[in-house]
């Protein structure tokens, strides 16, 4: 599990706090993402767009951290 990890910080290029503030940053956004879509499904009229354009933004960070 070390080295997996080891290798992950390493592929990623960033130490372990890096990678801890952007991993927590990016599943906190999920949670806010997923609330508004929650909230959407109850009520179409707000948040028409909320949850799929975090999805988008989360989408090109993540793939922009894995061209490292």
């Amino acid at each position: 599990m070390i080295k997996d990890s080891k290798d992950h910080l390493k592929k990623t290029n960033e130490t372990y706090i890096k990678h801890l503030i952007v991993a927590c940053k990016i599943g906190i956004s999920m949670i806010i993402g997923g609330f508004q879509a929650i909230f959407h499904a109850l009520i179409p009229g707000i948040l028409t767009k909320s949850a799929s354009d975090k999805i988008k933004k989360l989408y090109d960070i993540v793939s922009d951290r894995s061209k490292y």
